[in-house]
């Protein structure tokens, strides 16, 4: 089975594909979504870095690998002209957008012409959601239910990151909710991205409300490990595998769920195809 490990933060200029699939391939994973460095507005990270410069940065680590490896360009709702920069990041071939409230919740409206602007592109954004570590007060703008503003857009694919932990249950709620009106071709659609975040101590409690709470909810999990392209610990990436897959045999959850929670909703998320049918070479 193919794993992508759809969350891995760039946080050099250095471009280290050879480590990076090499680690990969230990950990047992086939691929995944990198995350940019962030841009000079973001107030929780060190690297920062110009828009053409993470940008061009970003899809260097996956040329050679598309189909593997995915670009996605971090932008920020008070970037200057984001809503250009978006377009243009699509334009140049990004796979995703990232986005993180740390300066205000999701539904006031530089952050909702943001979304609305990635929305356009045809292309999904996945945002942080839950507590926010750093040294200012920025968890009270990452509740779940301030995402409920983008229902008010009709074609946006997005995930919440790390379930909201420690607000798993409104997460559900909210997922929900979004699930009704996706469901009546209303609304925009939700994805649950179990990263860690999650303590190990709640990892139990946090799957087995995702598979017995009732939501047809199989189709919109997406697995992550909040992980390091250029540090890429292949003992912690093992350890969130080998857990997972330890308490999903306990709630008897099937082989082909398995597989949309480790690839194939990755895909459906990203709109594209697994269109590589072996593994590729690594580069020497």
């Amino acid at each position: 089975m193919k794993i992508f490990d759809t969350h891995i933060h760039i946080n050099s200029k250095n471009i280290e594909q050879n480590y990076l699939l090499e680690h990969m391939e230990k950990a047992g994973v086939y691929g995944g979504g990198l995350i940019s460095c962030p841009p000079e507005e973001a107030t929780t990270a060190l690297l920062k870095m110009p828009f053409k410069e993470r940008l061009e940065n970003v899809l260097k680590w996956k040329k050679g690998y598309e189909g593997r490896l995915f670009a996605g360009l971090w932008v920020h709702p008070e970037e200057k002209d984001v809503c250009a920069k978006v377009q243009e990041a699509k334009n140049e071939g990004i796979d995703f957008f990232k986005v993180i409230c740390d300066t205000m919740p999701a539904y006031e409206k530089p952050c909702m012409e943001l979304c609305s602007a990635i929305e356009k592109t045809n292309k999904p954004v996945m945002f942080h959601s839950g507590i926010l570590y750093g040294g200012t007060d920025t968890s009270r703008f990452n509740r779940p239910a301030y995402w409920e503003s983008l229902l008010n857009l009709k074609n946006l694919k997005f995930s919440l990151a790390h379930c909201s932990w420690p607000w798993h249950d409104e997460c559900f709620a909210v997922y929900g909710k979004f699930l009704h009106y996706y469901n009546s071709s209303k609304g925009s659609e939700m994805y649950l991205d179990t990263t860690p975040g999650t303590p190990k101590i709640y990892r139990k409690d946090l799957l087995y409300k995702i598979f017995n709470i009732g939501y047809d909810i199989e189709n919109n999990i997406i697995f992550g490990t909040d992980s390091i392209a250029t540090d890429y610990n292949v003992e912690w990436v093992k350890g969130w595998i080998t857990l997972d897959r330890q308490l999903m045999e306990e709630m008897d959850v099937p082989e082909n769920v398995l597989r949309k929670y480790y690839n194939e909703n990755y895909m459906r998320f990203l709109k594209c195809e697994d269109i590589d049918h072996r593994l590729p070479q690594i580069n020497k």
